[in-house]
């Protein structure tokens, strides 16, 4: 056998090491993507189990609201300590919590519509005083809250025609990024933030205040639970007539037990003076249709959060006629 030439010596060298160059960046890239695999993999397995702790938790909700309503379904109160109370979740591997809110004691954005005809929303006229009334209470300049409360309206009923101070079709066309109103009822408060002259700093004020229940009901405060801090809901129930320093007082002044009914509430304190209609006073009740469950689960490094909507009536006409079930399940945090 023959030698190279000394000058090809050389080049052959370089392809060697441009060889081993290239398998060694097929090596780190292989193993970058394996480990990145690995990392999906462990993730999606921590998901799947943060996700059947949170089935678990909800479980466990059920049957404790089940036994509120058992022990008396005309009325539900404080009792028990389970109103906005952090529960402990033993979790193998990580920890959790849950936390049930009352989801009455909010102002119900498709309560701006009625459902008069089957598929058919109308506007409510009192809800959306009652709108105004709550944005002006928590400092919304009154011209723009009623220009805010006729444009959600009109955002939610059926038909195209543009309310008292609402904004339909035409309106929203007209604007740089153009789109159209749902007409139907809102599924998230986040719709909100679609509606005309609604800006950031509005909704941000405005949405721990609100929800988007599935029903397009009157808002129906469940007073034995409603804390003194959200007397702006129960003001807003008589535009004018109560201020929040009395709604705020009779709030205060709760009997331990809660009120029995709610003609009890409105003959106490300063609401004896007043005399709502009969549609308006039994906005204010004694008992609570919807809860919300909130449930944190941390598993090594990841977070998962669920908010679960319960209907305590199970659908029922009256609470105690069927158990309770979860009508709605959103995950991760709300914006």
């Amino acid at each position: 056998m023959t030698r190279p030439p000394q000058a090809e010596r050389g080049a052959a060298l370089l392809t060697v090491l441009l060889l081993v160059a290239v398998m060694a960046v097929i090596a780190a890239t292989a193993l970058d993507r394996l480990t990145l695999a690995t990392r999906i993999a462990g993730s999606a397995a921590a998901v799947d189990q943060g996700r059947a702790y949170s089935f678990a938790a909800e479980q466990i909700a059920l049957r404790r609201v089940a036994d509120l309503v058992a022990r008396d379904p005309a009325r539900l109160t404080l009792a028990g300590n389970w109103l906005g109370r952090d529960f402990v979740l033993p979790l193998p591997g990580g920890q959790g919590t849950a936390r049930l809110t009352d989801a009455n004691n909010c102002f119900n954005l498709n309560s701006l519509a009625a459902e008069t005809v089957p598929g058919r929303l109308s506007q409510r006229v009192s809800a959306i005083g009652q709108f105004t009334e709550l944005m002006v209470l928590l400092g919304i300049d009154r011209g723009v809250a009623q220009g805010i409360a006729g444009a959600s309206a009109d955002w939610i009923d059926s038909d195209g025609n543009e309310g008292r101070q609402g904004a339909e079709d035409g309106v929203y066309r007209a604007m740089e990024a153009s789109y159209l109103p749902a007409n139907r009822m809102m599924a998230d408060v986040s719709e909100l933030r679609a509606v005309r002259g609604v800006t950031p700093k509005i909704y941000a004020r405005l949405k721990p205040w609100l929800c988007a229940l599935p029903v397009a009901d009157p808002v129906r405060l469940n007073v034995n639970t409603l804390a003194p801090a959200q007397a702006p809901l129960l003001a807003m129930l008589l535009p004018g007539r109560l201020g929040l320093a009395d709604a705020r007082a009779v709030l205060a002044a709760r009997p331990a037990g809660g009120y029995g009914s709610s003609v009890r509430f409105w003959a106490a304190g300063p609401l004896a003076q007043i005399k709502p209609r009969d549609d308006v006073a039994t906005q204010a009740g004694v008992t609570s249709r919807w809860l919300t469950l909130r449930t944190q689960v941390t598993l090594g490094d990841g977070d998962l959060t669920a908010n679960s909507l319960i209907d305590a009536w199970g659908g029922a006409p009256a609470a105690g006629a069927a158990p309770p079930a979860i009508v709605r399940r959103d995950w991760g945090e709300s914006d």
